[in-house]
């Protein structure tokens, strides 16, 4: 068991530093759509129970709303 949850960790450690650097070079308006579409997926979720459907049109709402503040 202990094996497992060391993979794990490590695992979701590398895809963390991964995801952030891959943010290195992004606009403002770019962080303001990926940070809109992160919160819109979590928002579509809950509201919907977790339904895949809910959390991806959560998503491209959120998406699209953080693309268009500070315009």
């Amino acid at each position: 068991m202990k094996t497992i949850q060391k993979v794990a960790i490590t695992s979701i450690t590398v895809c963390l530093l991964t995801v952030l650097g891959g943010c290195a070079d992004m606009s403002q308006r770019d962080k303001n759509t990926a940070v809109g579409a992160g919160i819109g997926a979590v928002g579509g979720a809950v509201l919907t129970g977790g339904s895949g459907i809910g959390t991806a049109g959560g998503a491209a709402v959120g998406g699209v709303i953080g693309n268009q503040v500070g315009r």
